[in-house]
């Protein structure tokens, strides 16, 4: 796991050092989270936020690549019983098309490295407190979306993250996360 994060940054850099046109800049959004598998039937989906850098390495006057940084807020919960936090670090690598002036469409795997994981009782004066779950450290997950960009940097975009390996095996369940996000380019 080590080597394929020094891989993955690595091609990240390596694409902005010799890019002809970068740029950087920040978001910030709402995630509706959710996870799906065998034993989910009875989790509902949560809202939390996503912030965080990016980047956008123009290849040509149509195609680039858009690497980020992102911190996201995600998991699931029961109604009135828990909510199921999880934390990431996420690192999406985004290959994006422009298909027209400012509208573009987008696609590419997402690495997400967790680094919080508590189940929660929604009543915690009522017995019990925060525990610790089983999740796994490491999850990669293939995003889709599309997005809009102004001149004037503000940018806005949607996108779907779906999990592709399980974050736990009791219950077996993987991510799903719906995002929309609004940044500014400089």
């Amino acid at each position: 796991m080590k080597k394929l994060w020094i891989t993955c940054v690595s091609i990240a850099l390596a694409g902005t050092l010799n890019a002809q046109d970068v740029k950087i800049g920040l978001k910030l959004g709402m995630n509706i989270a959710s996870v799906n598998g065998s034993n989910a039937n009875n989790l509902d989906s949560r809202t939390g936020f996503i912030i965080g850098a990016t980047s956008e390495v123009s290849l040509t006057e149509k195609f680039s690549i858009q690497p980020e940084l992102l911190y996201s807020v995600q998991g699931a919960q029961q109604k009135d019983n828990f909510k199921y936090d999880l934390n990431y670090v996420l690192l999406p690598i985004m290959a994006k098309y422009y298909v027209a002036k400012g509208f573009s469409v987008e696609a590419g795997p997402q690495f997400a490295f967790l680094i919080k994981d508590q189940l929660v009782p929604i009543d915690q004066y009522n017995g019990g407190g925060k525990e610790n779950t089983d999740a796994e450290n490491f999850d990669l997950a293939a995003n889709f979306g599309i997005g809009y960009q102004f001149d004037s940097g503000i940018f806005f975009q949607t996108r779907y993250n779906l999990g592709l390996i399980a974050i736990s095996e009791n219950p077996d369940i993987k991510n799903g996360v719906f995002q929309m996000t609004l940044g500014y380019q400089f």
